[in-house]
């Protein structure tokens, strides 16, 4: 499975969601200039990440159920 890439490109993806989840979550809980600024980009990133990163989970599945 490691040595699979769409598995990495997946993985990363899935990565990438709990980054930007994190750097979201941080400027709420600190509040503020960045949290005003950026709060609401970051969750709409987040939600961005999470669409990308469940078409390439489900493209990943059918993938390989199919053998491919």
């Amino acid at each position: 499975m490691i040595n699979d890439p769409l598995f990495l490109v997946v993985a990363g993806s899935v990565i990438m969601v709990l980054i930007v989840l994190m750097v979201g979550l941080g400027g709420f809980a600190q509040g503020g200039k960045f949290n005003k600024k950026h709060g609401n980009r970051m969750m709409r990133y987040r939600i961005a990440a999470q669409a990308v990163a469940i078409a390439l989970i489900l493209a990943y599945v059918l993938l390989r159920r199919s053998g491919g």
